[in-house]
């Protein structure tokens, strides 16, 4: 079994887990461990949220490189191309110039 560090981020937050998780981990599986974590607060940097609800959070997987071991990345969805205006709580597409880049 290989393990795999897991960074999770909820909340405008970052954390990782602190405990190792199997690399080849479902995931839902993933979900589940993090769901449990971040109700707990067991998550440091990320503040303890028994509302907390991972379905629509994407599982991003990193293999090994070089000094960094195998990692799992969770993370809500972020549509491509798409700014979030606070003000007018709307979303608009937005394209971007090769200089601005």
């Amino acid at each position: 079994m290989t393990m795999a560090r897991l960074n999770v981020t909820y909340g405008g937050q970052n954390g990782d887990y602190p405990d190792p998780v199997d690399y080849d981990a479902t995931d839902a599986e993933v979900k589940q461990i993090a769901t449990e974590a971040v109700r707990t607060g067991y998550i440091p940097g990320i503040p303890a949220d028994t509302n907390t609800d991972f379905a629509d959070f994407v599982v991003d997987r990193f293999p090994a490189t070089g000094e960094l071991g195998d990692r799992l990345m969770l993370r809500p969805k972020t549509p491509f191309g798409r700014i979030f205006v606070a003000k007018t709580k709307s979303c608009r597409r937005r394209s971007w110039s090769a200089s601005e880049v």
